[in-house]
């Protein structure tokens, strides 16, 4: 037995680098959750310290004081995509906490054609069936403040399911670990993302690809890897509270978002991409709150051949009444046409408030 660990062990590395290792790879887990953050360019790696932090930034979970639960729903490219989103959180005592949720993003009712023809070359539109494309991903999260008073530590671990129809699936795992510092009215926080790597072990229904692979002659496709393994990503966040008078509160924060690939961000290397991103809230009272933020810096080439710098600003609204919070944002502006702004509601429910 102790022969067969000792060649896994050796094997292990071989087998990592011969699988599919993807720049782009469970990309609905970078979208974001809560309008709140989202009206800031998701600038919050920092600074957040509730109930969503489980996907931010799971060290902010130490911050809740009691029960804490969270619900979003966003539509995506002229409504076509629903993406939805629910947590909730707990403190277990002074230092520690937990939290769970649970993200689906889909496209439903998508036409079935690939037996539209018959046998004969009929065209019977009876044959026709819908099907859905979804993403899954439940989280569970920990945190605790485990060596100063000022510091905190968490961690995730993610399972992700992913179905095409009757078509392919797969189930993934992976782990994610942040942390945050705080001094005085400066706050700083870490994510890593996939810290350990996600896999995507993929199930592809061999008969019903075997019924489309021929479907363009000369374009025979060969069967698709069914590992993935995605990268680690990693967020940066530096932020600044002030106060503006006697009611007036104003929190800043940048970002720096990293992935280890060559992409269009606005800082690329052939070993990394940095993207930066800068939000903004403004709250009165800690009661109404203005929100906006600019990030996805983009360099685009244009068809003339020509360079320009894309970016995308962000917009939110949110109010806090009665341990109820209701958050709007205005996303995507910019990206591809007005068709695909993206109008996103959450809300927050935190139980202390009734316990007073």
């Amino acid at each position: 037995m102790k022969k067969k660990h000792f060649l896994l062990f050796l094997l292990f590395p071989i087998i990592i680098n011969a699988q599919a290792l993807r720049n782009y790879s469970n990309e609905f887990l970078t979208i974001g959750v809560d309008a709140a953050a989202l009206g800031m360019s998701k600038s919050v790696v920092a600074t957040s310290n509730d109930v969503n932090s489980g996907y931010w930034n799971p060290a902010g979970l130490v911050n809740i004081k009691d029960y804490q639960g969270s619900l979003m729903h966003s539509s995506y490219f002229a409504g076509i995509a629903n993406y939805n989103y629910a947590a909730f959180a707990m403190p277990i005592d002074k230092r520690s906490a937990l939290g769970v949720s649970i993200i689906r993003f889909g496209v439903d009712d998508i036409l079935n054609t690939t037996e539209l023809i018959d046998n004969q070359g009929n065209i019977d539109f009876n044959r026709i069936s819908l099907f859905s494309a979804a993403d899954y991903a439940l989280t569970l999260s920990y945190a605790r403040n485990i060596i100063f008073k000022d510091v905190y530590f968490g961690m995730n671990a993610k399972i992700v399911r992913r179905t095409i129809g009757d078509f392919a699936n797969s189930w993934g795992v992976g782990l994610d670990a942040g942390i945050q510092y705080e001094r005085d009215n400066w706050k700083f926080g870490l994510m890593i993302r996939d810290i350990s790597t996600t896999f995507n072990i993929w199930t592809i229904d061999s008969d019903a690809f075997a019924s489309v692979q021929n479907a363009i002659p000369g374009q025979n496709q060969e069967l698709p890897e069914t590992t993935e393994i995605t990268k680690p990503k990693i967020q940066f966040g530096v932020a600044r509270s002030l106060k503006l008078g006697r009611f007036f509160h104003l929190l800043t924060e940048v970002d720096l978002n990293m992935r280890f690939a060559k992409t269009n961000d606005l800082i690329s290397t052939s070993i990394a991409s940095i993207d930066p991103a800068l939000g903004f809230q403004l709250d009165y009272d800690d009661f109404v709150f203005l929100r906006a933020g600019i990030g996805n810096f983009q360099n685009t080439t244009e068809f003339d051949g020509s360079k320009n710098l894309s970016l995308q600003p962000n917009f939110g609204v949110g109010f806090l009444y009665n341990g109820i919070q209701i958050d709007y944002a205005l996303t995507n502006i910019g990206s591809l046409g007005n068709a695909l702004f993206s109008n996103i509601f959450s809300v927050k429910i935190d139980y202390s408030f009734f316990r007073r």
